[in-house]
């Protein structure tokens, strides 16, 4: 239950700077180029590795080593969700901006905290059931905050979907105080120092150069396409003449349950393939969604076209994010569990939000269709990449 808990307090701010604010600013008729270079305010996703090495060695005076620090993230994270529901994403841009900014820093930081609280946590056979429950209470946010306040908006108003939205993400706090500490405590860096240079060196000696760059590689790739489709598809269910509420129904109906299918499915998977064959299967399964919106983007307005695209979005995307979680979780010494997952969780936020930032331009340059064409060859260099990846374990059941 835990892991269900803090993986949905993990996603609860990630569409709030990104395609829920997206869905606010289409609302506004602010236009699609600006819409696509804002998923720069979530650039600290990218860069938490800069101060993961912080958390890595200091403790705060309550909660522990890893509970601490997510309590306090989750507790700003409601002040900087609340804080955005008072500005016009149209006549205060940069203001709103400043707000996501500081969502994003402190979601970032949650995260920090709450992966090496995984990698802490669970032992190397439970790691793939671990990252499926985990990518599963993360999803449920996804939808609680895309789907859900879509729903809502309509409605209520933006500004009160917000308000909710931080007050909900205060009310998890309380998962985390009742969430268990590691059964054995990893010693943390003895100096800020250790802390920095140390989980780097280790992550380099154990690999080699050559295949710790392929795997850094592998990891801000192997979700491009799929981070493409996804950070355009609000945008682009709106401009096909959905409305708010129709995208809203549909994410929150067929997407939920396709979620819970999807993440069973990955879990009941990976208890009998290999990391790296639930990889292959997951990651071009993932990367078929793109064909979806593409036949969408020819055909138009289309409902039973729609609904396939976000059923096969919902179902696929949350498998490969198991995959990935639980081939992430067994490359980090629990030393510097906090630094090392930092380091390759910030290369899949690398992809979704810088990589990704250009869409909005390059959809205006080529148009829909050929913007989803381009983001199936985008799936295409993680595979490849994943061609050089060495088995981690046999299996990740706990048999």
């Amino acid at each position: 239950m835990s892991l269900l808990l803090l993986g949905f307090s993990s996603g609860l701010p990630l569409y709030l700077t990104s395609k829920t604010l997206q869905a606010w600013m289409t609302s506004e008729q602010v236009d699609m180029k600006t819409i696509g270079l804002f998923s720069l305010v979530t650039v600290p996703y990218s860069l938490k590795f800069l101060w993961a090495p912080f958390i890595d060695r200091f403790s705060l005076p309550f909660g522990g080593r890893r509970r601490g620090w997510i309590l306090l993230a989750q507790l700003l994270l409601g002040m900087a969700v609340g804080t955005m529901a008072f500005f016009d994403p149209k006549a205060s841009l940069q203001a709103m901006a400043v707000a996501a900014v500081l969502v994003a820093f402190f979601s970032a930081t949650q995260d920090i905290a709450f992966e090496a609280w995984r990698v802490d946590v669970l032992p190397e056979a439970e790691r793939g059931s671990g990252a499926s429950l985990a990518v599963l209470g993360y999803r449920f946010a996804l939808l609680a905050t895309g789907a859900g306040a879509l729903m809502f908006a309509d409605e209520l108003g933006w500004r009160a979907v917000y308000l909710l939205l931080a007050a909900l993400q205060v009310f998890l706090m309380a998962s985390t105080f009742f969430a268990p500490d590691p059964p054995v405590q990893p010693a943390a860096p003895r100096t800020l120092r250790d802390a920095v240079v140390e989980p780097f060196r280790q992550f380099v000696v154990a690999r080699q150069w050559s295949r710790a760059l392929v795997a850094l590689g592998f990891v801000a790739f192997f979700k491009w396409g799929v981070y493409l489709v996804s950070s355009s598809s609000t945008p682009f269910l709106l401009h096909l003449g959905f409305t708010n509420a129709d995208v809203g129904k549909v994410l929150g109906g067929v997407g939920l349950g396709a979620t819970i299918l999807g993440t069973a499915a990955g879990g009941i998977a990976m208890a009998k393939l290999s990391v790296r064959s639930a990889l292959w299967i997951f990651g071009v399964l993932q990367g078929a969604c793109g064909v979806l919106f593409w036949a969408l983007a020819i055909h138009g307005h289309s409902w039973p076209l729609m609904m396939a695209a976000v059923i096969s979005e919902n179902f696929f995307v949350g498998m490969g994010s198991a995959a990935l979680v639980a081939w992430m979780l067994g490359q980090c010494d629990p030393r510097f569990s906090a630094t090392q997952f930092a380091l390759l969780s910030s290369l899949m936020a690398f992809s979704r939000d810088i990589l990704t930032a250009p869409w909005g331009a390059w959809q205006m340059a080529i148009g829909w269709q050929g913007f989803y064409l381009l983001a199936l060859a985008a799936c295409l260099p993680g595979l490849v990449l994943l061609t050089f990846q060495r088995p981690l374990e046999t299996s990740t059941s706990a048999g």
